[in-house]
Order: C-alpha cells, then structure tokens, then sequence
C-alpha cells in the first residue's frame, strides 16, 4: 500500500509553516513587507528547498525581486532557526524564488471580467 504522502511533502509543509513564523518574527529589515509563502519543495535527498514566496500587496517586480534578494541572504539564519525547530537529521538549504502566480492569476481574471463585461453590452458579438 502506496504511502499517502511523500517525506519530502511533510518536510515541505513543515518548513512553510515554520518559515512563515520566522519570516514574521524574526527578519527585521524594512524592505520586506509580509511574505506570503505559496509552496515549498524540496529535493528527494532532503539537502535543498526552493521556497515560492510573493509580497502581499506589491505589484511592483523589481522590489519583489529586491525582498527576495534580501531573504536569500538572511537564508543561512532562517536555516539555523529551523534546525532547531525541525526535528530532522539535516537541514535543507533554502533558495527564496519570487512567485507572481497569484498577480498573473489576478490579471487573467481581470481581463476574463473586462470580457464578460464587453458580451452583456454587446450581446450579438458585433
């Protein structure tokens, strides 16, 4: 009987749920705002984690891209702060990747709505 979740899975659910906590609590600097933390893989040999992260609330890419900049520097710390939450052999090392699913999800649906919109006033399609 095949398992119902993978290790790597449980480890990954783990690490979001701590990292989020940290993330929060601990990172203090400024260019950061609050970090939405969308999925977390990690490696089937347990030594790496990609951690999808966006930024509630901004659009703007280039300071998305400098948050995660600032997460992948501050990645040694988080590592040694969930080592010690994590009750595993090894810590994986985090890579902090910029996620714009949820901005791309909410332009589609924008653009969706713009169209629905342009059928009720023009229903013959002319």
């Amino acid at each position: 009987m095949a398992r119902e979740f993978k290790r790597t899975d449980r480890l990954g659910d783990a690490i979001q749920r701590s990292l989020a906590q940290l993330i929060q609590f601990e990172i203090r600097d400024p260019r950061i705002g609050m970090v939405n933390i969308n999925d977390v893989v990690v490696s089937r040999d347990l030594s790496n984690a990609k951690v999808y992260i966006a930024f509630v609330g901004e659009d703007d890419a280039e300071r998305s891209q400098e948050g995660v900049d600032v997460l992948n520097k501050a990645a040694g710390f988080l590592r040694s702060q969930l080592s010690r939450e994590l009750d595993t052999r090894t810590t994986p090392r985090l890579q902090f990747v910029y996620d714009r699913t949820a901005i791309d999800g909410n332009a589609m649906s924008r653009l969706i709505d713009q169209a629905v919109a342009a059928d009720k006033h023009d229903p013959d399609g002319e």
